[in-house]
């Protein structure tokens, strides 16, 4: 196969940086591969995607050295619109992406320019739009959509590009479990359709890796710093040493001593040896089982339900309760009313019927205001929330609205936490999608609520970031904040919460342990949500899998290996 991407001691410093974000870049990619680029934060791996396509050099300025070339082409000595008909691009922040006033204008967008008839482009429009399952929302305004939706109708958008090399940036990290399996799916059955290049930058390795790529790029500070086979990746301490999180059931698999040099280990479907089960099973074993009780209720949600108007009911009598220490994790497809019940909570919308009770007093008539004193909200998209110029001035602004006298020390210690002290007088402009979600969240933790609701807090972080966060989180709930979690990381669920509520189509569903209900396959089914690789592995090796996951869990928690 010939090369469709090539670069050769490539370096790329941005204009107003001191260091190369990119460093001496030799690496080639073949016509039809599907590649998978990932790092911490801060590696570089959007700057390489941002070379590919064209926004650097002609909306990021910068210098460059060695070459660059796409499709034979030089990128930076050409123009961003005959670059974009050879990398088609969906972007990480999708409301950067948008510019119809409609999901359909939107989605035409492309046929429009190139001129496609009227009935040709609505036929067009249509059928992407069904393939990722977004037909019903063609009239909608972009801005009316959830994360998820958003990012589905940029996957329908990016199907009528007719460029040969489609490079997405984090497309999982808005969606929830099902729909980004949907999602990796629908990206690899595209290239199986039409053998275009497919290019995916993700931290999401173990839901991205759940098909079959070609090859795993790893980016640490600028530099490749391994190119290889998922599997002979797997083999290795790679993931780890640079931040990144291999799938679970990899790791179950070097837990329980499975011997990865001589097995086959990717896809996971070739995992059941005989061996390999008793291994697990006897380490399963060997594991102390321990289960924290929660005692003080702290918040109570009591027959709450909530519409918008008379024909749409979004939330319908939900019952549920948050204990002091206790981390909730709240879960449920992209719709199913999980972000409403928490803005229902807050006081951003009003319940139509309910109560909601904290420390004992009703506080359905408190407003926004006395509600965010004590129950703090940090919403999905950081840019719904940031206000001011810099990072400091912006954990700054709630604490002197209420007066606080040692403001800066507090927030100064916030951005510490969150791991942004060392920008705290940049603009929040510079910031990328990832780092302005930590700074909304350090601006809450720096007021200090007794409950905390983060909705996504983890999404587009790396690795090392998202175990240092909650970590921190698990140290906030100890103090005896009750927290709840908006995740569609399954994985986060199962690791740090006590308990976990499922949400679908505006009810509960379920309330029970995480490895309980991530271990119910009609369950998880029916909510939407995608089993972990751990669910896989116990089915494939005929494990009970709640056995394997709360193994898995007390064995990290004991101080294994990590």
């Amino acid at each position: 196969m010939s090369n469709v991407v090539e670069f050769k001691d490539f370096t790329f410093k941005y204009i107003n940086q001191l260091e190369p974000t990119l460093k001496n870049i030799n690496l080639e990619i073949k016509k039809g591969e599907k590649v998978l680029i990932a790092g911490p934060s801060g590696s570089g791996k959007s700057t390489l995607g941002s070379c590919l396509n064209g926004i650097v050099p002609f909306s990021k300025e910068g210098g460059f050295k060695g070459t660059l070339t796409v499709k034979n082409i030089e990128p930076y000595e050409s123009s961003i619109f005959e670059i974009s008909n050879l990398v088609g691009t969906v972007l990480q922040d999708q409301d950067g992406q948008f510019i119809g006033l409609s999901v359909g204008e939107d989605v035409s967008f492309i046929d429009e320019n190139n001129l496609i008839p009227q009935s040709e482009m609505i036929k067009n429009t249509e059928k992407a739009l069904k393939e990722v399952g977004m037909e019903n929302f063609i009239n909608h305004s972009p801005q009316e959509l959830s994360g998820g939706q958003k990012q589905s109708v940029s996957l329908a958008g990016i199907m009528r590009s007719p460029a040969e090399i489609l490079l997405f940036d984090e497309p999982l990290a808005n969606l929830d479990p099902y729909s980004g399996k949907h999602a990796m799916k629908l990206i690899c059955d595209i290239q199986k359709k039409t053998g275009k290049t497919i290019i995916v930058i993700e931290h999401r390795i173990e839901d991205v890796l759940e098909q079959e790529f070609d090859r795993v790029i790893i980016l640490s500070k600028g530099e490749v710093v391994a190119n290889e086979t998922p599997e002979e990746l797997f083999r290795k301490d790679i993931f780890r040493q640079y931040g990144l999180r291999e799938p679970l059931y990899i790791e179950a698999l070097k837990y329980s001593g499975v011997n990865l040099e001589t097995d086959s280990i990717y896809p996971i479907s070739k995992i059941g040896t005989n061996e390999n089960i008793k291994k697990v099973k006897t380490w399963c074993d060997s594991i102390e089982l321990k289960e924290k009780r929660f005692k003080d209720n702290i918040l109570s949600v009591q027959n709450l339900s909530f519409a918008y108007d008379e024909s749409k009911s979004i939330l319908k009598d939900v019952n549920f309760s948050v204990n002091r220490g206790e981390i909730l994790a709240l879960l449920g497809n992209n719709g199913a009313g999980k972000s409403t019940l928490c803005k229902v909570i807050t006081g951003i919308e009003k319940e139509s019927s309910g109560d909601i009770i904290f420390l004992g007093k009703s506080i359905i008539k408190n407003s926004i205001k006395r509600r965010g004193e004590k129950i703090g909200f940090v919403m999905q998209n950081p840019n719904h929330m940031i206000t001011q110029e810099t990072l400091l001035e912006e954990v700054q602004f709630g604490l002197k609205i209420r007066g606080v006298k040692d403001f800066t020390e507090k927030a100064e210690k916030a951005l510490e936490i969150c791991g942004l002290h060392e920008f705290r007088h940049w603009p929040v402009t510079s910031l990328s999608y990832g780092q302005k979600k930590r700074l909304t969240i350090a601006a809450i933790l720096a007021l200090e609520p007794e409950v905390l609701i983060l909705d996504e807090p983890t999404a587009g972080q790396d690795y090392k970031r998202y175990k240092e966060f909650m970590n921190f989180i698990k140290e906030i709930a100890n103090k005896g904040v009750g927290i709840i979690l908006i995740t569609h990381d399954m994985h986060l669920a199962l690791e740090y919460a006590n308990r976990a509520i499922v949400l679908c189509n505006g009810t509960i569903i379920a309330n029970n342990s995480p490895s309980i209900i991530l271990g119910e396959k009609e369950l998880m089914e029916k909510s939407n949500l995608k089993e972990t690789s751990l669910s896989q592995m116990a089915e494939i090796m005929g494990l009970d899998p709640e056995m394997l996951m709360n193994s898995f869990i007390n064995f990290e928690n004991q101080g294994g290996i990590r």
